[in-house]
């Protein structure tokens, strides 16, 4: 066959894949219609797992040359596009180009519709009222620590956590085109992003102001033409808004990472690699807390968090938020549980989930 042919060949081959993916995509619409109707949960990151899996098997079945990887980042698109026809929307705070709508690109792929929320409290709120399915909130930073807003309302909120995801997070200074260090006298940005860039914004003359996104700092120096602003957030902000990079790689530490949690209204059944995240309180007595983590010790469940919140209710008694290695479901975890939860003031499951793969 000549070039002409063999590129004929392709075009049938593509008209072919395209009417497959064609086929996929609304039997995912199908299946997305009927999750809605029994009220089960949209997300199935353990059915993604086993498709991704039988992909690469059957390549390898067949004697197909190609990359098992490879393979499977293409499903991963082609899951993320059937995934936005079963009609799932995601909740994050920010603008466009906010760390958490990366965070939600990096879990569920970059065909999912987004709703952008102002606050942490929006989110939760669109998630449990306004029929949007899934949320995505940061819980914690490898640099600054856990955010404290976010445990408070899952403390509050009837969602559970049902996957987690890892993000590196890699902070650039932006202004307008014609900007530079010197011309800086203002930098905007989210307090969590300002902390985490301590050691280079002390020496730039520049006067720090929180606000309350990365990606809204951007933004709003765009609109009102600050020639003398700044703003720190990723560089997809400054892609999106049309702004310049001044500075990269600004973030104090380069293990900058921050955690997120996928909320839904139900958290995900067990896969086989899980963690679980919990909160108590303990009654007010000698040894309570050594007790109530001893049940874990005492049937080898791993612990991989462990932090004391004020409760807001009675002064100096404390709620502990607990991460542990598996499934609420798991048997061993079943009658730690139990022990812990008679052992304590109350107790309440935030959620099970796949462990993430990541540093954390």
């Amino acid at each position: 066959m000549n070039l002409e042919e063999l590129r004929k060949k392709i075009d049938d081959v593509d008209a072919r894949v395209v009417e497959l993916i064609g086929e996929r995509i609304r039997i995912a619409e199908e299946i997305g219609r009927g999750k809605r109707a029994k009220g089960s949960s949209i997300e199935d990151r353990e059915r993604e797992k086993t498709v991704l899996e039988n992909v690469k098997h059957i390549a390898r079945k067949q004697n197909i040359d190609i990359d098992g990887e490879a393979l499977a980042s293409i499903y991963e698109r082609i899951i993320s596009a059937c995934k936005n026809k079963e009609g799932i929307t995601v909740a994050f705070q920010g603008e466009a180009g906010a760390y958490s709508e990366e965070a939600a690109f990096q879990f569920f792929g970059t065909s999912i519709a987004l709703r952008p929320c102002e606050t942490l409290e929006e989110v939760f709120k669109s998630v449990e009222e306004a029929g949007v399915q899934l949320g995505v909130v940061p819980v914690e930073n490898s640099l600054e620590g856990s955010i404290s807003r976010a445990y408070d309302l899952m403390l509050e909120s009837g969602l559970r956590v049902c996957g987690e995801t890892e993000l590196r997070v890699i902070h650039c200074l932006i202004a307008g085109p014609d900007a530079n260090l010197d011309t800086v006298k203002k930098v905007y940005s989210h307090p969590q992003a300002l902390g985490q860039c301590r050691n280079f914004l002390k020496h730039l003359n520049a006067t720090l102001i929180p606000s309350y996104d990365t990606a809204g700092s951007v933004k709003m120096i765009k609109e009102q033409g600050l020639t003398d602003s700044a703003a720190i957030a990723s560089a997809r902000a400054a892609e999106i808004y049309g702004m310049e990079v001044i500075a990269r790689e600004i973030e104090d530490n380069p293990n900058n990472f921050t955690r997120f949690f996928i909320l839904a209204g139900k958290d995900a059944p067990p896969s086989g690699q899980d963690k679980t995240s919990i909160v108590f309180s303990t009654k007010n007595q000698p040894g309570a807390l050594y007790e109530a983590l001893g049940e874990f010790s005492r049937r080898h469940i791993n612990l991989s968090k462990l932090e004391s919140r004020p409760t807001r209710q009675k002064p100096w008694q404390y709620n502990f938020y607990l991460d542990f290695e598996g499934h609420r479901e798991d048997a061993a975890a079943r009658e730690a549980l139990a022990n812990v939860e008679r052992l304590s003031i109350f107790l309440k499951i935030l959620g099970s989930y796949p462990k993430a793969k990541g540093r954390l």
